[in-house]
């Protein structure tokens, strides 16, 4: 009898949910510092060695989402579609990289949580510092290399303003107490804002 393999990654994302969960609870009542990783993983009835098969640190918890999605948006930028223009495939890079995906809903629902755990915690602050200058110089290479028609500094300019509005906005949201829904609003606001300034840039030949 073989087991189910749709059954066991269903399980499998129920328990990295319930650790991110878990794991900023706990960073709230205790904190961050004084939180360990097996108290973290007793919040999903798990091993600590079994922690490990989900995240390599307590930063990657918090952390949970960034690398997956700047690998889904090197991927669509690198599937760019003939005569595709700049805004518009930046455009699908947010809508679905950003807006939908796995991890969006949980992103939302903890997104609050994360941004006042993160501005209390300078180690936080750094490693969030780095996350982003490597996502912007890696969606900069990709984006340089899927569209001839620009050069290095247009390309810089597009991701940064893209990126820069969307993380300064839901800083913002965030900091005026703004609900998850509307601060996912909000981004799909500066994302349009955003994206209207990127039409001045070449278009494919």
């Amino acid at each position: 009898m073989t087991s189910d393999p749709g059954l066991r990654q269903r399980k499998k994302m129920r328990t990295r949910q319930a650790l991110i969960e878990g794991a900023l609870r706990l960073f709230a009542e205790k904190g961050y510092d004084q939180t360990t990783v097996a108290e973290i993983a007793a919040t999903a009835d798990i091993a600590t060695r079994t922690f490990f098969s989900y995240f390599d640190s307590k930063d990657d918890i918090v952390f949970f989402d960034d690398r997956s999605r700047l690998e889904r948006a090197v991927e669509i930028i690198a599937e760019r579609q003939p005569g595709e223009p700049v805004a518009d495939l930046l455009r699908r890079v947010i809508d679905q990289s950003v807006f939908a995906d796995t991890d969006s809903e949980l992103a939302r629902k903890v997104g609050p949580a994360r941004t006042r755990l993160i501005a209390s915690v300078p180690a936080l602050q750094a490693r969030e510092l780095h996350l982003l200058f490597d996502i912007q110089l890696q969606l900069t290479d990709a984006l340089h290399l899927a569209c001839p028609e620009l050069d290095l500094v247009e390309a810089a300019a597009a991701v940064g303003s893209l990126v820069g509005a969307i993380k300064v906005v839901v800083a913002a949201c965030q900091k005026r107490g703004d609900r998850p829904e509307q601060t996912y609003q909000a981004v799909q606001r500066a994302t349009d804002i955003a994206i209207d300034g990127l039409n001045s840039l070449p278009h494919p030949a």
